[in-house]
């Protein structure tokens, strides 16, 4: 039993951790450009 909440503990640590991690982690945003045509029919006159 002991042993049970000793791994129920480390997942809640593990997890806690994790999305500690993921909310504070900086990473750059996408630097790839997107060049897309645009048909002028699409727009009305």
């Amino acid at each position: 039993m002991r042993f049970m909440l000793f791994l129920f503990v480390l997942l809640l640590v593990l997890l806690a951790g994790g999305a500690a991690f993921l909310l504070t982690w900086d990473f750059p945003p996408p630097t790839a450009t997107v060049e897309k045509v645009i048909p002028n029919d699409r727009f009305p006159r």
